[in-house]
């Protein structure tokens, strides 16, 4: 390339070395938009492989160093952007890094002098260190993001330890990056792949094990000179709500709370800072420290407003249980927790989001209700006080369109508004629905269905499914309770054009009967078609939430097992006379719970549930045949 000049647009060289990467750029850039991979499609995309590899081949000897170099990273870094991990990694930073050194990485984790030498022999003023940084820190999150496409739900130990390596690897390069001002960059993107990977692992009930990472991450925005601005202010506060949530899930609660009170300091500090150094009030900066502030106040409330209503075990502990409808006569504010609520948050929104934090527990799933822990009166009384202050803004307030990302606690909330979101909403029914508030839980959800039926936003779908799915599996979880004594129960769900529907609840008799002869209750197979619909003909290639389906699938599974013992137990013969027992339904639900999993995610998650439904299903369908 030199021969013919500068390495520039126009040489002829660069000119044919750039078109031939856009045109393979391109190629795979079209097949990852093309869909799920066909015999055709992997052919194309090891054709398209097979050309990267060629062109690197060919203009090695062609390019200077420094710029092949930079290309190598260029180009990992748009396959990375189309998800094109696995040649990333191999193709682009793999081969730039094979250029210096040979070593497994694996094997010097903690040897940080080990380290340096390796890959720094020269120190990190050389030209190539930033490069080398780049492609260090990217080739581990390609690393991370292959194991998710191939476990997503990180079952295998395998996946954990290769994800607990990366973080290990990206603290690593961080701590000998860290001293190096100029470095900041990637200090900074480093904090955000360590967050990602330990808010996977922590929804997978490693918190234990990454709170020492998400410590990392929040010193290291600390120490870094250039990160500690107010610009940066908002991640370094949503570290410290992820380290906070940390401690939560270890039952460290107090932690929890000293840390986030800890966080609070440091907003101050830097506040008090910033109105120092500038005379002028700005709105946006009063903006970034309202809300870094209400994150800080959120986890310290989480604990708070248990701990202020505990009593010693020696005191007499006086009723103060109060029912939806007791507490709406009450003065305002109407309990103890709406009190704390109003001094500590001064919007409807910040106060709806404390709720719904001090609510949620990392250890409870919707579908499996179960009330407070009975040992714990106060805890009790506080949990029913925060349901009723969350109805009572819910009710009084409108519900906004914009989607909050509130499960992985990045509250996307401005300080200041009226207004709830939507998925706040249904996070709160979901979460009254596992507390067994059920007063709330009914009342709760007649505005948000108003809400969700007045949405023409295909992405409301997925809530609309699980709040009917919710209803659907009321009467079924609770037979006694829930037996209305018309057996009606109207859940206002749109269902194509229809804005209700009426769902037939049987008595809890009625549901006795049918199982002792052997008939699965209408509920039961109302719900299975339900979800049948709502995966296999989803438009929008929209599904309820995972976490949901694998529970209402276990549900059925084990009904239609207790189901077909049962027939089985009045005799040998019990399938030679098939539509006299019933079980003929019972095989259906079976049919439509294969039908599921294989329509779904979750046939890649929990292979062994779906090998079990299938070898039932095929061993009555034998006997059927034969008899």
């Amino acid at each position: 390339a030199t021969f013919f000049g500068a390495v520039a647009p126009g040489n002829p060289v660069v000119d044919s070395f750039e078109a031939e990467l856009r045109d393979v750029l391109g190629f795979l850039r079209r097949l990852r938009g093309a869909g799920e991979a066909k015999p055709q499609q992997h052919d194309l995309h090891r054709r398209g492989a097979n050309t990267l590899f060629n062109i690197w081949i060919k203009y090695k000897p062609r390019l200077p160093e420094w710029y092949y170099n930079e290309k190598l990273l260029k180009v990992g870094d748009s396959l990375a952007q189309i998800k094109e991990y696995k040649l990333a990694l191999l193709q682009c930073y793999g081969r730039y890094l094979q250029q210096f050194v040979s070593v497994n990485l694996d094997d010097i984790i903690d040897d940080v002098h080990q380290f340096k030498s390796t890959f720094f022999p020269n120190g990190f003023r050389d030209k190539n260190a930033a490069l080398m940084f780049h492609a260090l820190q990217e080739r581990n999150v390609c690393i991370y993001q292959m194991v998710c496409s191939s476990d997503r739900n990180l079952q295998n130990q395998e996946s954990l330890q290769t994800c607990f390596n990366v973080l290990s690897l990206l603290r690593l390069i961080m701590q000998v990056a860290l001293p190096q001002e100029n470095l900041c960059w990637l200090i900074y993107n480093g904090t955000i792949h360590i967050y990602t990977i330990c808010r996977h692992l922590m929804m997978r009930g490693q918190s234990a094990k990454v709170l020492e990472y998400l410590l990392w991450a929040s010193i290291c925005m600390e120490s870094s000179i250039p990160l500690l601005s107010v610009h940066y202010l908002m991640w370094r506060a949503t570290l410290y709500t992820a380290v906070s949530q940390c401690y939560f899930d270890c039952q460290a609660g107090i932690h929890g709370e000293i840390f986030a009170r800890r966080g609070l300091v440091k907003i101050d500090e830097l506040k008090q800072l910033e109105n120092t150094s500038s005379s002028l009030e700005n709105s946006e900066t009063e903006k970034i420290f309202r809300e870094a502030t209400l994150k800080m106040s959120v986890m310290i409330f989480k604990r708070a407003v248990y701990e202020s209503r505990r009593k010693p075990k020696s005191y007499s502990r006086p009723k103060l249980r109060v029912s939806v409808k007791e507490a709406q006569n009450l003065p305002r504010p109407r309990t103890v927790t709406k009190r704390l609520l109003t001094e500590m948050f001064d919007s409807a929104s910040a106060q709806f989001l404390a709720i719904l934090e001090a609510l949620s527990d990392s250890s409870r799933h919707v579908l499996r209700p179960a009330a407070p822990v009975p040992d714990e009166i106060e805890n009790r009384d506080v949990i029913s006080e925060l349901f009723f202050a969350g109805l009572e803004i819910l009710s009084g307030n409108n519900i906004k369109k914009q989607k909050e990302y509130i499960k992985q606690s990045i509250f996307v909330i401005t300080a200041g508004e009226k207004e709830v979101s939507g998925d706040a909403a249904v996070k709160f029914i979901k979460l009254a629905f596992s507390y067994e508030e059920w007063d709330v839980f009914d009342s709760a959800i007649e505005f948000v269905i108003n809400f969700l039926q007045a949405q023409d936003d295909p992405t409301w779908k997925k809530a609309e499914m699980e709040l009917k799915l919710l209803t659907l599996m009321q009467p079924l979880l609770f037979p006694r309770k829930f037996n209305s004594e018309d057996n009606t129960k109207e859940a206002r769900m749109p269902h194509g054009s229809e804005k209700k529907q009426t769902f037939r609840s049987e008595s809890s008799l009625n549901v006795e009967c049918s199982l002792k002869h052997g008939e699965p209750s209408r509920d039961l197979i109302i719900l299975a078609t339900t979800v049948f619909s709502f995966v296999s003909t989803s438009k929008q290639n929209i599904q309820p939430d995972e976490e949901i389906l694998v529970d209402i699938i276990m549900f059925l599974w084990q009904k239609c097992k207790t189901g077909l013992e049962q027939i089985q137990m009045s005799g040998s013969d019990y399938l030679k006379d098939i539509h006299k027992y019933k079980a003929c339904q019972w095989v259906h639900v079976l049919w439509i719970l294969s039908e599921i999993i294989q329509n779904s995610s979750i046939a890649d998650t929990n292979a062994v549930m779906l090998a079990e439904i299938t070898l039932c299903l095929t061993a009555v369908l034998e006997n059927v045949a034969d008899s």
